[in-house]
């Protein structure tokens, strides 16, 4: 019995990684679909906490840096969401890891972080997102995310 809970647990955890991979893949083709670099509204509407404060906050831009990477401009997905485009080769690293595990039986080297780098990742992330990005002068400016949405 021991090895047909084996057999199905291996299953269960390989359609997982099908389904979030399908999940990137849609969010792909949406935003591929509805550019939200333009100033026609897309289905899911403006960006809730901009229309809300007027002012940037801890998601805004994140789906422009992510149609940005599509296109492989980096320098334009910094500007947009600088502090989630440094969490993205971790993400991406930890689900080929994951792929390599389920799918391979290869275990790749665990990301050994300490708690206190996490920490600091999100202190920086809250303050970049809702504070520094909202200054009115160089260099924080450049990175002010005017609600494209009419």
């Amino acid at each position: 019995m021991s090895h047909l809970a084996t057999v199905a647990n291996r299953a269960a955890q390989r359609w997982t990684t099908l389904g979030a991979a399908a999940a990137v893949v849609a969010a792909g083709a949406f935003v591929l679909r509805f550019n939200p670099t333009d100033r026609i509204a897309d289905p899911t509407g403006p960006c809730l906490w901009h229309s809300i404060t007027g002012i940037n906050g801890p998601g805004c831009g994140g789906t422009r840096m992510f149609y940005y990477l599509l296109h492989g401009d980096v320098l334009q997905a910094a500007r947009h969401h600088l502090a989630a485009l440094v969490a993205v080769p971790f993400v991406v690293y930890l689900g080929v890891r994951w792929v390599a595990t389920v799918w391979f039986g290869r275990e790749l080297p665990a990301l050994r972080l300490s708690p206190r780098v996490y920490a600091v990742y999100i202190a920086a992330f809250l303050l970049y997102s809702t504070v520094l990005r909202n200054l009115p002068w160089a260099p924080f400016a450049w990175f002010d995310i005017p609600n494209l949405t009419p």
